[in-house]
């Protein structure tokens, strides 16, 4: 048996100007993503912001939206 833990997690980052490409920045999403799914979201419970200041940084805040009881699939045999 596990502790459910309702509380959100959260992946994020903060890149400065020039330390990032349109292209890195979709790979960087996409591994948040990647890793989130690797943990057991489901990716409708996944949550991705990324909020571009005036002098070029980026903010990626990816969120892992869990519900407040744990979903189990059905037992075998059980009617659906």
């Amino acid at each position: 048996m596990t502790l459910y833990q309702p509380e959100p997690v959260e992946i994020s980052t903060r890149m400065r100007p020039g330390e990032w490409t349109e292209e890195s920045l979709n790979a960087l999403i996409l591994s948040y993503r990647d890793k989130l799914v690797g943990m057991g979201a489901s990716v409708s419970d996944i949550q991705i912001e990324s909020e571009r200041d005036d002098r070029g940084g980026v903010n990626v805040i990816a969120t892992w939206i869990k519900p407040e009881l744990p979903q189990t699939p059905p037992a075998s045999g059980d009617e659906v």
